[in-house]
């Protein structure tokens, strides 16, 4: 018997025209409504998957109101069960790797998360890497905060951890243009790349080996409020002398281009642009202004600054490689195919709709330009991109993207994260989930770079080989300057197609700490929060879509 409720759903949610089947079950959405067990709800049955729009918003506990971005939640009263049951059939309709998950019982969990976290593949790499390590969820909340560039409590700079036990070595990255750490005193700016912080609040941040000492240094970096103020001893890349900081939290939003600058040489102009994120919606806009002002001084080349640009938006993607390449190169191209479960045909899974290729997009998508608006170009055929390992993601699509139309890509660092995957964020009662769904592939039909792009002089024995140079990061130079390493490698190559003598072994990158634990021998070591979801990984959303779809 179908329920008022599962009806209801059916026809308010009827977005998955095509489900799989993996483990024998699935359907679509003629499926019968789930099995209620005497009139009680649904039950989990093995090997069986009704369609996922039958348990949509279904909600142990539903929300009232209207989200960020001012749309009603579209929560109803449902149980725990129904949460893990979308889960699982949802999983089994657009997980790429669907067919080696196993079918878990949500009965054996207390929570939808847990639930989450196993329904994926166990495969791992012939390197013993984990084959979806990008499996995530985070609160809905933080999703669309993230995304419109909700202000929240910072300086405005970004840390490297080069080592994380004592002694230690904290450096500022780069600041955000506008940020209390931008703020001048006595004409000077407060922080700068290189920055070294010694001590905050008295505490020693090179020597302190306890865990308390660690957990005051973490806060002072990270604060939790607006308007909370902290005072940091600091020295300045090439300064033996220090000077003493104070730094006030302010509610700020991260800036996708941080840089533009034009580089005179003998040779004609280039154009540089630091593009540190393709994440909020405000990247579409600070791109097209950023190219605009290279194109209106004539340019011949560009370096484009990527090297902590871990991904976002596909189609901002799209569009920047567009604007390099211009409309000659990228005319009946595509810039991006999406490879789906083997169930899915020529449907996208996610949408329900036809798996219409990525193209180069020529004009204004709605994020932050107004749809329709022209966008510039610079019709290169060459570009210079600086790489890390933070770049990843929709900053490697752009890689194979103008690879994949013979855009000369010269690559100038360190070897790439190594993302060739994506996924639809996809909400259900007040949790975004992130599943691996589909493999982007370039006009060649080539996106096997789960390794990484990297400079045709490493030493690695993996990774997709580009012309150009293996150099670490430097951060005793500003960017823009030309003497710091990745920019004058990126003039060098340009002006006479030679690298400088590369760092021994096969990386150039210094090493980051990521976790927080405590060795014996050092004492606690520092954390460093891992990026944002959105920062990381592909993320297919377009103006107004909600799971995928418009509303």
């Amino acid at each position: 018997m179908i329920t008022s409720r599962a009806l209801a759903a059916a026809a308010s949610a009827a977005l998955l025209s095509l489900s799989g089947c993996g483990g024998g079950g699935g359907g679509g959405s003629s499926n019968p409504a789930p099995p209620t067990g005497g009139g009680s709800g649904p039950t989990y049955t093995p090997g069986v998957y009704q369609d996922s729009s039958l348990y949509e918003d279904q909600c142990a506990v539903p929300r009232t109101g209207v989200d960020l971005e001012g749309r009603p939640f579209p929560d109803e009263q449902g149980s725990l069960l129904e949460e893990q049951l979308w889960l699982r059939s949802w999983t089994d309709e657009t997980y790429l790797w669907r067919t080696e998950v196993p079918d878990l019982n949500p009965n054996n969990y207390s929570a939808a998360i847990p639930y989450f976290d196993d329904l994926k593949t166990s495969a791992v790499t012939s390197s013993g890497a984990l084959k979806d390590d990008f499996h995530f969820s985070e609160p809905t909340e933080e999703y669309l905060a993230a995304r419109n560039s909700a202000p929240a409590p910072a300086y405005g700079a970004s840390y490297a951890i080069l080592a994380a036990t004592a002694p230690r070595d904290v450096r500022v990255r780069y600041v955000e243009p506008g940020s209390p750490a931008a703020e001048t005193v006595s004409g000077q700016q407060k922080l700068i790349r290189g920055t070294k912080l010694l001590t905050v609040d008295g505490v020693d941040i090179v020597n302190a080996t306890s865990q308390s000492a660690v957990d005051q240094i973490n806060a002072a970096l990270f604060p939790d409020t607006a308007g909370e103020t902290h005072t940091f001893t600091v020295s300045d890349p090439g300064s033996a002398s220090t000077r003493s900081v104070t730094l006030t939290a302010e509610n700020i939003s991260r800036q996708p281009v941080i840089q533009t600058s034009i580089i005179s040489t003998a040779t004609g102009d280039v154009g540089y642009i630091v593009f540190n994120t393709f994440s909020p919606y405000s990247s579409e806009e600070q791109i097209l202004n950023a190219i605009r002002t290279v194109s209106a001084a004539g340019a011949t080349d560009l370096v484009l600054d990527l090297r902590y640009n871990g991904g976002g938006l596909l189609r901002v993607a799209s569009q920047l490689s567009y604007m390099v390449a211009g409309n000659a190169r990228t005319n009946n191209k595509t810039f991006q195919k999406l490879r789906f479960n083997a169930a899915a045909g020529n449907t996208d899974p996610v949408n329900g709709g036809s798996n219409d290729p990525i193209p180069f997009y020529k004009t204004g998508l709605g994020f932050s330009v107004t749809a329709g608006t022209a966008l510039p170009t610079l019709n290169l055929g060459r570009v210079f991109i600086l790489t890390t390992e933070r770049t990843c993601s929709a900053s490697e699509a752009v890689i194979n993207g103008l690879r994949g139309i013979n855009v000369e890509v010269v690559l100038i660092g360190d070897i790439t994260c190594g993302k060739p995957y994506g996924f639809y964020p996809t909400g259900n009662c007040g949790q975004t989930y992130y599943t691996i769904q589909f493999q982007g592939v370039n006009d060649k039909d080539f996106g096997d770079f789960a390794d990484g792009f990297v400079p045709n002089n490493s030493s690695f024995g993996f990774g997709v080989k580009s012309p150009g140079c293996v150099v670490a990061d430097d951060l005793n130079n500003q960017f823009g300057d030309t003497d710091e390493a990745l920019l004058s490698a990126a003039l060098q190559y340009r002006a006479d197609g030679t690298c400088p003598t590369p760092p021994p072994g096969a990386s150039a990158a210094a090493s980051e700490s990521t976790p927080s634990s405590v060795s014996p021998s050092s004492g606690a070591r520092l954390e460093l929060p891992e990026p944002g979801i959105l920062e990381n990984n592909f993320d297919l959303s377009m103006p107004g879509e909600y799971r995928g779809r418009t509303q």
